[in-house]
């Protein structure tokens, strides 16, 4: 059956409004700023739901002089100009989710205080609805897949693509007795990350301006100085890093408690004295070997000890932070899975700052929550590794410090995506020309590490 699509000039948009061919001239008459598309028959090509009862679509600019010229309709450049201000769906589905796993070798061998690795496992999400498609992903096990795969996408196929955060509930709801920790929640995480990322593309906007900026860019640490790196390893990486302009840059320890004051003392060298130098133990020491080592970073100038002691030890990270030199910040947070255990490691008053990761955290809509407890604790919100889904949310998230710019993860995200953006100035800045998250998967690139 044939409808009547109609154009509606709002004050700040255009809106097409579905209405019963049978009906055109009364409803004409009764709105003279309605202005007719023609009779469209359902395979004019136009979305599908417009064609269901009460539909209506706010479109683009450019989507608006498309159909002005399909249906030969004449629109005013202000109609125009209008129309692109906003984009919104009545109902958008989400059609299908679609994961993949791809596994990268790193470039040397790599370790930290308490681990070793060789390769990094990346979950990658396609979102479908209309006739966009969301990235997300996480660094994972491929666990993580079947999950998304098998569970998650059963979940929040059919719900409205404009509303993330309704999906985000119903994956919560829908893994209770799996646990929410661990695989789980890098499921959850994953999947939240393409459907902000395909809302943003529905609506036409990059990600930092549906979030809303609190800031252009994003201010970066260059990150790894691996404990598998030599001593030339470690000084070559980071000083590359300060030659970007990066004024700020971590490296690992842990592996050995006098080997490690060395290390420590020639990154010092080999950066300046005005770089910033943080440290990593991955939660590799005890209370007092920590204590004793904080000292010993004091006299080289490190401002930040990150996992002093294991994160799960709330106590030994308070001692950390009330007794260790008052130069030295104390960091962790990366391994939280949900806002519960932030505001436990918030309360505890263990951390000077604390750390979440969007691809663990819940994704974008766990990382925004982990950025409101910060605010309400008044502790600044440090962002760990995956730079290219941070760096929107990081401009959005008020009370963010900085960025990680992880070795692993930068490699893996130059290879995969098309769009990723480059440090200047020691920041991370979106492409505001781009929608969404502003990359694009190169398949070909990418399909030699599918798992």
């Amino acid at each position: 059956m044939a409808v009547a699509l109609m154009l509606f000039r709002s004050r700040s948009l255009i809106q097409v409004r579905q209405i019963p061919a049978a009906e055109e001239a009364r409803t004409a008459a009764q709105y003279p700023r309605l202005q007719s598309l023609h009779h469209a028959p359902e395979d004019s090509g136009l979305p599908d739901h417009l064609f269901r009862p009460k539909s209506h679509l706010y479109i683009s600019r450019f989507d608006c002089g498309r159909l002005a010229d399909q249906y030969r309709v004449s629109l005013s450049d202000r109609a125009q100009k209008k129309a692109g201000r906003h984009i919104t769906l009545s109902h958008v589905p989400i059609d299908r989710i679609e994961v993949s796993t791809y596994t990268v070798p790193t470039d040397f061998p790599e370790s930290d205080g308490t681990l070793q690795w060789n390769s990094t496992t990346l979950v990658l999400v396609h979102a479908h609805a209309g006739d966009k498609v969301g990235l997300g992903y996480s660094y994972a096990d491929a666990a993580t897949a079947a999950l998304i795969c098998n569970t998650l996408s059963k979940t929040i196929e059919g719900l409205d693509a404009r509303s993330p955060a309704a999906s985000w509930n119903a994956m919560v709801t829908r893994i209770r007795n799996d646990g929410r920790p661990g695989i789980a929640s890098t499921a959850i995480s994953a999947v939240d990350i393409a459907l902000w990322d395909l809302k943003a593309r529905l609506l036409d906007l990059p990600l930092i301006t549906l979030l809303g900026a609190a800031r252009e860019s994003v201010p970066i640490y260059g990150s790894g100085g691996f404990t598998s790196y030599s001593e030339k390893q470690l000084c070559d990486q980071l000083a590359g890093w300060v030659g970007l302009g990066i004024p700020r840059v971590k490296m690992k320890i842990g592996r050995d408690a006098k080997a490690d004051i060395g290390r420590v003392n020639a990154a010092r060298r080999a950066i300046g004295r005005e770089t910033e130098l943080f440290v990593d133990a991955n939660g590799a020491y005890s209370r007092k070997q920590a204590l004793a080592q904080a000292e010993k970073f004091a006299d080289l100038n490190v401002t930040w000890f990150e996992e002093p002691v294991s994160s799960d030890d709330l106590a030994g990270l308070r001692l950390l932070r009330d007794r260790a030199p008052a130069g030295i910040e104390i960091a962790a947070g990366e391994y939280g899975y949900d806002c519960g255990y932030f505001r436990h490691m918030l309360a505890a008053g263990a951390v000077d700052v604390l750390q979440a990761d969007a691809t663990r955290c819940g994704g974008i809509t766990g990382f925004l929550q982990a950025a409101t407890l910060c605010e309400a604790h008044h502790i600044p919100l440090s962002a760990h590794t995956a730079p290219t889904v941070h760096m929107h949310v990081g401009c959005a998230a008020t009370p963010l410090r900085h960025l990680e710019y992880f070795h692993d993860h930068i490699r893996i995200e130059s290879m995969f995506f098309d769009g990723v953006s480059s440090p200047a100035n020691g920041a991370l800045a979106p492409d505001f020309s781009r929608p969404g998250l502003g990359i694009e998967l190169k398949r070909s690139d990418a399909k030699r590490f599918a798992a």
